[in-house]
């Protein structure tokens, strides 16, 4: 009797350890509270890779593109904001969009931390990647992959891409589209529910979509840890 007791503290006791760390691991970077602060200038180029529930790509920037977006994907993904972000709306022949935190109260303080455009300098061709965008000087954390060149349309609608990925594309390929369309005009995720909250929503409601694990600046080949709608169109 005394060994089953003892069996059942050191269980519990284990469990309570395990959930204490993940707890922990979960935890957001505090930086990210504060939009206005995360203003660093990006250098000319570098590269984001992404560690997907799918597998591994890799995102190389080009500032001169466009460099408000540049910026802000940098300070994105150097302070962790896309870690366990869903691909929640991937259209396939289209584009795979993502970058809604899983953290509701972050997703209420970047809703209003809106950058300015930025000119179209490059082409929504394959691969490339850009800021998704709900009108003039709207874009805040939301961006989408294209998968063909027919998206070059987005162009003159004012999609600025500001980088592209140059390794893992298969990958991105690959990323689950069995939920299409967001609601209302789909069946997959409403855009509102998954901002107010966040991933308990989809984990719940979309369990098989595919997410960010981590999301890493590389700098010199090392990896740069977190310092912690007529034609569907990449909407916010």
């Amino acid at each position: 009797m005394l060994t089953l007791k003892i069996l059942t503290l050191c269980t519990t006791l284990a469990a309570f350890l395990v959930w204490g760390f993940a707890s922990a691991q979960a935890a957001p970077n505090p930086k990210l509270s504060t939009p206005s602060a995360l203003n660093e200038k990006a250098p000319d180029t570098f590269k984001a890779r992404f560690d997907t529930s799918k597998g591994a790509f890799v995102i190389e920037v080009t500032r001169a593109w466009a460099p408000n977006g540049a910026d802000r994907f940098y300070n994105l993904v150097k302070n962790g904001y896309y870690d366990e972000c869903r691909f929640f709306r991937v259209l396939s022949g289209f584009m795979a969009q993502f970058g809604i935190n899983g953290d509701p109260a972050l997703n209420s303080v970047w809703s209003g931390a809106r950058i300015p455009d930025d000119q179209v300098q490059e082409s929504n061709k394959r691969g490339f990647v850009t800021f998704a965008t709900g009108g003039p000087n709207t874009r805040t954390t939301q961006i989408f992959i294209n998968y063909n060149n027919r998206n070059m349309g987005l162009d003159e609608q004012g999609f600025a891409p500001f980088g592209r990925v140059v390794e893992g594309m298969e990958v991105v390929d690959k990323l689950n589209s069995e939920y299409g369309e967001g609601a209302p005009q789909g069946q997959g995720p409403n855009q509102g529910r998954v901002q107010s909250e966040g991933n308990a929503y989809l984990t719940k409601s979309f369990p098989n979509l595919d997410y960010v694990k981590t999301a890493t600046i590389l700098m010199g080949g090392a990896e740069k840890a977190p310092e912690k709608q007529p034609a569907p169109q990449p909407s916010r």
